[in-house]
């Protein structure tokens, strides 16, 4: 085999492992975003008739929310499974798990059909598809960094992380063109398509991953015999301060992309009187945004270096933070849109292009699965599902002053801001430690 060809076998299956991770990750938002909608939409009304409309939508909600409980369940199960007997397997039975019971959620009987068994069902199949979710995307991650080249982890790194607006986008797409039906149509069958139609991803994922091998760095841990018995506890004894570093990572990704991708939507249309269409197409037009910008900043962190990326795009998200809500509170559609595609399209998209290759870099590849899944769990518990409650909240009690939930968010940059530094303070011990072993 000639240089070229050999240089090429590699571009195929890079590109398909790339796909495979992508893939997963764009399944994984996509079933988040479409439960959160038809949670909204139809789910009150359908599983949860039985009780006032108000606690009906309330019921519907804390059903979306209960994958916030559950992934982190998901996550130590398969996080242990992925250290112990591989990346590629635990990805098949995610995935599985995961797209199959979205599918089944579409298939479900109603109230009207079957009584109280329908929201147990419901209950059950977002139970499943938690656990699924939890284990998906610390494997879908390291099926990209652990195959990519020592010089394009930062771009392999980011491909996974696109998934999350790329599913964000997919999700609004097919549910707008949903509710282009009559409301009596959706209701009774329109709302199942987008939910069936999963499966035609799932089905894609997994034929692309079937045909790729285990990813080369799990391979060298076990031919050197160095997989770890018990993941967890190893973890938990001797990289507890990575797994605060790691969480610490994801607060300030996790916290604003709720701020500007979800409370805004119900700030401007109830505090500042935008129209909702006004709001959810700049959501819309910043989700596109950083989907192309996400693998573009995490090509240019293999040159400037993901540390240094992450550090700054921190400190320009902290510096906007006021000027956003100034651009919001101008009550234009030019200032709604301008505050969202800065902040969420352009500042946001840098922080978690390098987020997952940042978290991975830290931990060794016998316990790398379940400390980055840990510290991304810990992180998206503290800061993900909190943030627009934590922030609806503020607003009800200082009487719609945007100043203290200004200060919350500036909280988050700063506790990620301390943990880049604490994690370059590693990698330096890392590097250190490495030389004095060649010497």
């Amino acid at each position: 085999m000639t240089q070229q060809e050999s240089s090429m076998v590699v571009l195929r299956k890079n590109r398909k492992v790339l796909i495979a991770s992508l893939t997963g990750s764009a399944i994984e938002w996509f079933d988040y975003f479409l439960y959160g909608t038809a949670a909204a939409l139809v789910f009150n009304k359908l599983f949860f008739p039985m009780v006032d409309p108000v606690i009906g939508l309330i019921l519907a909600y804390l059903s979306f929310s209960l994958t916030f409980f559950i992934r982190p369940i998901g996550g130590v199960i398969f996080a242990h499974i992925g250290d112990r007997i591989g990346r590629k397997k635990t990805l098949v039975l995610t995935l599985s798990l995961m797209g199959g019971a979205t599918v089944l959620i579409g298939l479900l009987p109603t109230y009207q059909m079957i009584g109280m068994w329908a929201p147990v069902l419901l209950i059950l199949m977002r139970v499943i598809q938690g656990i699924g979710i939890g284990g998906e995307w610390g494997g879908a991650l390291l099926l990209a960094y652990e195959y990519a080249p020592e010089k394009r982890k930062g771009f392999f790194g980011s491909i996974p992380q696109a998934g999350v607006t790329i599913g964000m986008l997919m999700a609004t797409f097919i549910v707008s063109l949903m509710t282009l039906l009559s409301d009596e149509a959706f209701l009774a069958w329109g709302w199942r398509i987008p939910f069936l139609l999963s499966s035609v991803l799932v089905l894609l994922g997994l034929w692309i991953r079937k045909d790729i091998d285990e990813t080369p760095e799990f391979k060298q841990v076990k031919q050197a015999g160095q997989l770890a018995k018990t993941p967890l506890r190893d973890t938990l004894t001797h990289h507890w301060r990575e797994v605060l570093i790691a969480a610490g990572l994801k607060v300030v990704e996790t916290a604003p992309f709720y701020i500007f991708s979800t409370f805004v939507v119900s700030y401007a249309t109830t505090t500042l009187r935008y129209q909702k269409s006004q709001a959810l197409e700049a959501v819309t037009l910043a989700a596109l945004v950083a989907t192309l910008m996400i693998p573009l900043m995490g090509l240019l962190s293999d040159k400037i270096g993901r540390q240094r990326m992450y550090a700054v795009s921190v400190f320009a998200l902290g510096l906007f933070i006021v000027p956003w809500f100034l651009l919001l509170n101008t009550g234009t559609t030019w200032g709604i849109m301008l505050a969202t595609l800065i902040a969420f399209g352009i500042l946001w998209a840098p922080i978690t292009a390098v987020l997952g290759t940042l978290c991975s870099e830290i931990f060794s590849a016998n316990v790398r699965y379940t400390g980055i899944t840990l510290g991304y769990q810990l992180g998206a518990a503290l800061a993900g599902g909190t943030a627009p409650l934590i922030a609806t909240g503020l607003l009800a009690k200082y009487d719609g002053d945007w100043t203290p939930v200004a200060a919350y968010l500036l909280v988050t940059v700063a506790i990620s801001l301390l943990a880049i530094f604490c994690a370059s303070r590693i990698k330096r011990a890392a590097v250190v430690e490495g030389q004095a072993q060649n010497l």
